[in-house]
């Protein structure tokens, strides 16, 4: 229905998070083809043991569909609030669901669905267990041994991450509790929006005074000048 799903293609599902965490969430999700099997697309640990060329193609596919939710995404933002923030697309290294999906979401994490540390931890951006698509996609053009190394994604290392201090993705502050963090975070959102309002008024002012925009395309020129 379209309360799930967003869009589809030949290749892979988008389909809206049953348990969004930030403002935008979205889920990219295979579909089960050859050469893969259904077992083989359980995750990103078992999607990387099959052959490397068939992977990256897989992987290739999912980013092309991400960029394009990527577009919708920034476009109801526009829409929405009046500007665009960052997206994030990446893999969980453990994941909850049993099927391949690609995290799609605004760079806020802020939504009433985020209620634990483990919830947070598993997308904060910079701690590792959210793995960054263009990451994933980087290990193909490093060395065969280095590939072989860090596409084992070893359950044990990554676990531990999720017991981490809670702190702020964007200032690295460390927050006590998730009723803390989560004040925090709507508050660096806010922040973030009233400075983007700010800029986007100072624009439109700009516009609707041309004399104000030629004496600071004069002032630019002047100091050009001045500088040669």
């Amino acid at each position: 229905p379209p309360s799930v799903l967003l869009s589809h293609s030949e290749t892979c599902l988008t389909v809206f998070d049953a348990f969004p965490k930030s403002i935008f969430h979205f889920l990219v999700i295979p579909r089960v083809r050859l050469p893969f099997n259904v077992y083989q697309l359980a995750n990103l640990r078992s999607l990387l043991k099959c052959e490397k060329n068939s992977v990256k193609e897989l992987l290739t596919d999912l980013s092309r569909e991400a960029n394009n939710v990527k577009k919708m995404v920034e476009s109801e933002m526009l829409q929405k609030y009046g500007f665009k923030w960052e997206i994030w697309m990446g893999f969980h290294a453990v994941p909850s669901m049993e099927h391949l999906h690609l995290h799609v979401l605004s760079a806020d994490l802020c939504s009433p669905r985020m209620k634990l540390k483990k919830h947070y931890n598993s997308f904060h951006p910079k701690l590792g267990f959210f793995i960054h698509l263009s990451d994933v996609l980087s290990w193909f053009d490093a060395d065969s041994s280095y590939y072989k190394t860090v596409s084992c994604l070893y359950f044990l290392e990554y676990e531990p991450l999720l017991k981490e201090d809670l702190s702020c993705w964007k200032c690295d502050r460390n927050l006590s509790n998730m009723p803390k963090l989560k004040s925090h975070l709507q508050e660096e959102f806010d922040k973030l929006s009233d400075q983007e309002k700010a800029k986007a008024e100072r624009k439109r002012k700009r516009a609707d005074d041309p004399a104000q925009t030629s004496s600071l395309q004069t002032s630019l020129n002047d100091e050009r000048f001045a500088a040669g």
